[in-house]
């Protein structure tokens, strides 16, 4: 049986639409943050490929999978239900996690940033176009999450759960990954393998992030968290996190 013509050319321009969301080419700036990497590795915690892929291994299968991954999905669902005012409830939930100022300062950069883009490819501000002015208002004063924003965009171009999430995980990881590269430093087939490792463990994460209930969430990172804090003042810096 032949296709519908019109609904593979909606499935085709869905799938284009992600991957411009998933390109590191996206003019949202994540290339200046390196989510608490850099200190890391200037306390040699992460010195060579083994320990970069472990930190992103452990970041991926910890915090990520049990916080903003589920958070994530519960913002796409709630934007694809057209329940604006949960999306919003989940992303101040995710914003008020981030641990230190740094790691807060980059979600609200990043998450502000890819709205402005998202704008330009014509994505409504809230889940419906025909939503009252004083919905936009609120929208407008709730700051973004880049997590909140790329569910937004994944909603609206009917782009599934599963599949939004592992997108986001694979940009989270690729982000990473590059920021690895520069700062440990590491060739670029080094770069190549710990991206292929991270992309290994994305579809448990996801599974899992799927199945958890909203009492089950919560990535806490105490190192991280003193990590990223001691970034704040450390003397040299390549990154902005």
């Amino acid at each position: 049986m032949i296709p519908d013509a019109s609904d593979d050319l909606s499935k085709r321009l869905a799938l284009l639409r992600l991957l411009q969301l998933a390109s590191p080419a996206l003019p949202i700036g994540a290339f200046a943050y390196s989510q608490g990497l850099e200190p890391a590795v200037a306390a040699a915690i992460v010195h060579d490929e083994a320990t970069a892929s472990a930190w992103l291994t452990g970041l991926l299968e910890g915090p990520l999978a049990r916080q903003d991954l589920p958070v994530f999905a519960r913002i796409h669902l709630a934007h694809a239900a057209g329940d604006d005012a949960n999306a919003r409830r989940w992303n101040a939930f995710l914003l008020a996690s981030r641990p230190t100022a740094e790691l807060q300062t980059e979600d609200r950069h990043l998450g502000t940033s890819l709205a402005r883009v998202l704008a330009t490819m014509h994505v409504p501000d809230v889940c419906h176009a025909s939503a009252a002015p004083s919905a936009r208002q609120d929208r407008a004063r709730f700051p973004s999450t880049l997590a909140g924003e790329f569910a937004r965009a994944t909603a609206h171009f009917g782009i599934d759960v599963r599949t939004a999430a592992e997108t986001f995980a694979f940009t989270w990881a690729e982000a990473q990954t590059s920021a690895a590269v520069r700062l440990i430093p590491l060739g670029q087939s080094a770069g190549v393998r710990i991206l292929a490792r991270a992309g290994r463990s994305i579809p448990a994460a996801v599974d899992g992030a799927l199945a958890l209930d909203d009492d089950d969430l919560g990535g806490a990172a105490p190192g991280l968290a003193l990590l990223s804090a001691a970034h704040e003042t450390q003397y040299s810096r390549l990154f902005r996190s």
